[in-house]
């Protein structure tokens, strides 16, 4: 009877604790659903307010907001800040609890989707055209701001015929014209502020709001030009409109030069004005493609860019853009703390087809997925020039160490085989292995990228790759077996790698990935197809053509490993960086309005504009930079922690001896699993009829990392497929995603 009594007990117990767990994932899910839904309420509600500020309705709201905050500390400017700024603000610190306690596990992501579906973000709507391949989300948003901007057009013009009148009612017909053109200048310049809270969103690489949503730097690159393109039109509009007025009125000199003080600073304005066109220009294809370095250095301006704006509109204006460019501060003074970190390459190695792979040192404690990239810089080469380049390694590939591959194609590639070409030379006349004579340094800014390893969410992938384009996918490619060798949770299960390439040279790049002794057969099918397009046949013998090396560098590098404040790497000090910057900032302006504005009657637009931007800039770096040094200081501290566990391996080095691993059975392997074609480029139509012939009803993720032809050309057949499924039955929904970086 003890035993009965001691078997319900536990029974008994057991049942508490499956309830108490319930209980508790309930409430977990709960936080979850009351975070997320008060960020997309605030959101929606911000964007609604955007539409609405233009019609009459927004009109007297916009007013009667002013007049209730009229006399309080902030007066006009706070009034406006609260309006327009501080909601994005605040979505981002409730994005700092959100993903450090409810962002996505490995777990989670592969159990998503139990049932085939289509997904706004991967299914292509256009595939060819001036904006490259668009998405049925990033559509939408396209939608949402020309309709912004056709609606603010015609609330503004209607406004304006209904206060035509108010000049007089003797004017003449060119008179009314006259002030019709001035008014509507002026609302081309409220358009303007509007897009302007959304351009540096898109850029701030580490962004607290990119890893909420998941899209990573390089895909939100794009939104920053289509945004910045349209803001160059509204502007070049404001401008000449008023240019125009001014000429009928035969008044240019002296408006031209006009530093208003109860108004906008025309001489500053157009001084701004000077700066984007310069911008702009520098961003077409023609002139970024041929100067890369003329863009680059050209794209720093937009420093006096926002100073002279904020000596153009003035304080109260800049309001209404100050969230999305005080989160762009935050993120380049993060940037900018990170690269001030040198290491040494740990190696470096010259293949056939002149490319060159880079290992750079890491603390074990720093994050990333395989889809993630780095800017780097070499002090061999220039002290200004940042390239960027995808990470080819595995996450689980080496704790203290991560590769890059870096096509030469250019001066700074040339330079930087050359630079490796002559240290081994130089270590192969020293005794001593392993002792370098020449170091190559670097400086490093990342890992950037997805916040969570999207592509395991796949159970079919399909990686589409352009010469160089291979990289990113030797990675993923890598952390696939590195999971299924470390028995960690991952989906996919058939891999189709189909890779185009000039010369079958190329093909030696594929000895980067180490599969070890493992036989992955039964858990994983790789299927490689390469396409040779300048070469009719095979030039030299099979085995060959993974020839990894034609010389190499070594080095030891103690100590000196890249920087840890990174935009994927610790949450909790990431947010609470945002979160401290932000409190300074508040806590900034108001000494300066109780001790100085206030005090002394300080009104003039341009001075207020001014102290402003030196407000957002003395948070940034006093507040954010006070936590930037302890954030320093507890990831060195947990990185010599986790050092000193490691029992001394490597006795604190960090090495690399540029060996291939079980390269003999990998190279077998490979050879087994590589399909090369000569003289053609892949038929896209044929390869996914064939996958959806044999796929069934599955979610294929199809990764494309190449030239913008290449892109477009797996968009259409990927939108082909998807859009004849209906008349195919159960076949699989093909979701694109493109991984390519052009800047």
């Amino acid at each position: 009877m003890a035993v009965e009594d001691l078997h319900s007990a536990l029974i008994s117990n057991g049942g508490g604790y499956a309830k108490h767990s319930e209980q508790k994932s309930f409430l977990v899910s709960l936080a979850k659903w009351v975070l997320k839904s008060a960020m997309w309420l605030i959101f929606v509600a911000w964007i609604a307010l955007f539409f609405i500020i233009p019609t009459d309705f927004g009109s007297t709201f916009y007013t009667d907001w002013v007049a209730a905050t009229d006399g309080t500390l902030f007066g006009e400017t706070g009034s406006i800040l609260l309006l327009y700024s501080a909601p994005i603000i605040v979505i981002a610190f409730l994005a700092v609890p959100y993903i450090i306690f409810f962002g996505e596990d490995e777990e989670e992501l592969q159990q998503k989707k139990k049932k085939a579906k289509f997904s706004l973000w991967t299914f292509p709507v256009l595939v060819d055209g001036p904006l490259g391949v668009v998405s049925a989300a990033e559509m939408i948003g396209i939608i949402l701001f020309i309709v912004f901007v056709l609606s603010a057009l015609y609330s503004y013009t209607v406004a304006n015929f209904e206060m035509l009148p108010s000049y007089g009612d003797d004017l003449t017909e060119g008179e009314k014209r006259t002030f019709m053109l001035q008014m509507s200048a002026y609302c081309f310049g409220l358009i303007v502020l509007s897009c302007l809270a959304f351009l540096f969103l898109p850029i701030a690489r580490g962004s607290i709001l990119l890893r909420l949503i998941d899209i990573p730097f390089e895909h939100a690159t794009r939104y920053h030009v289509w945004l910045g393109n349209l803001i160059f039109f509204l502007v070049t509009m404001h401008g000449l409109c008023y240019m125009i007025v001014w000429m009928v009125r035969g008044i240019i000199p002296s408006e031209v030069i006009e530093w208003k003080s109860d108004g906008g600073a025309n001489l500053a304005g157009i001084i701004c004005y000077g700066f984007f066109l310069l911008i702009w220009v520098t961003t077409l294809p023609p002139v970024r493609k041929r100067y890369f370095e003329l863009f680059y250095y050209t794209h720093q301006l937009y420093v006096m860019f926002v100073i002279f704006l904020a000596l153009h509109i003035g304080g109260v204006n800049l309001s209404k853009a100050a969230g999305g460019i005080f989160l762009f501060m935050l993120d380049r003074f993060l940037r900018f703390c990170q690269s001030r970190k040198t290491v040494n390459i740990v190696s470096a190695t010259c293949f056939p087809c002149g490319t060159v792979k880079l290992v750079l040192p890491k603390p074990a404690n720093l994050r990333y997925n395989a889809l993630g990239f780095i800017f780097l810089q070499v002090k061999n080469i220039s002290s200004l020039q940042w390239h960027p380049f995808s990470v080819s390694s595995s996450p689980l590939n080496g704790k203290y160490h991560l590769e890059v591959l870096i096509k030469t194609v250019g001066e700074w590639t040339t330079k930087l085989m050359d630079t490796v070409s002559k240290t081994s030379a130089e270590d192969s006349e020293i005794q001593l292995p392993h002792t370098p004579t020449y170091q190559i340094m670097a400086s490093v800014e990342g890992p950037y990228g997805h916040e969570s390893p999207y592509y395991l969410r796949y159970e079919k992938l399909v990686l589409v790759a352009g010469g160089s384009g291979i990289s990113p996918f030797l990675a993923i490619l890598s952390d696939i077996l590195y999971r299924i060798k470390k028995k960690k949770p991952c989906l996919p299960q058939h891999v189709l790698l189909v890779w185009a390439i000039k010369t079958s040279n190329e093909l030696s790049l594929l000895s980067t990935v180490d599969m070890g002794s493992m036989d992955f057969s039964d858990r994983l099918n790789i299927e490689i197809q390469a396409y040779v397009t300048r070469e009719s046949e095979c030039p030299v013998e099979d085995v060959k053509l993974f020839e990894a090396t034609s010389c190499s560098v070594f080095s030891f590098s103690k100590g000196a490993t890249m920087s840890v404040l990174t935009g994927t790497g610790n949450k909790l000090w990431a947010g609470t960086y945002v979160i401290a910057s932000t409190i300074g900032f508040v806590f900034a302006l108001s000494l300066l309005d109780i001790f100085y504005i206030n005090p002394y009657s300080i009104d003039a637009w341009w001075y207020l504009g001014l102290l402003y931007v030196i407000c957002m800039v003395a948070s940034v770096l006093i507040f954010g930079g006070l936590t930037i040094g302890l954030w320093h200081l507890w990831e060195r501290k947990t990185s010599f922690r986790e050092a000193s566990e490691e029992n001394g391996e490597n006795g604190g080095l960090v090495q690399s001896n540029g060996g291939l691993t079980g390269k003999d059975v990998y190279q077998k392997t490979l050879i087994s699993a590589t399909t090369i074609q000569y003289g053609h480029r892949p038929n896209f139509s044929e390869i996914f009829g064939s996958l959806s012939e044999h796929f069934a009803q599955v979610d294929v993720g199809v990764f494309v990392c190449g030239p913008p032809t290449l892109q477009s050309s797996v968009a259409k057949e990927c939108r082909s497929q998807n859009l004849g499924r209906r008349r195919k039955g159960n076949s699989p929904i093909f979701h694109y995603n493109s991984h390519s970086f052009d800047l």
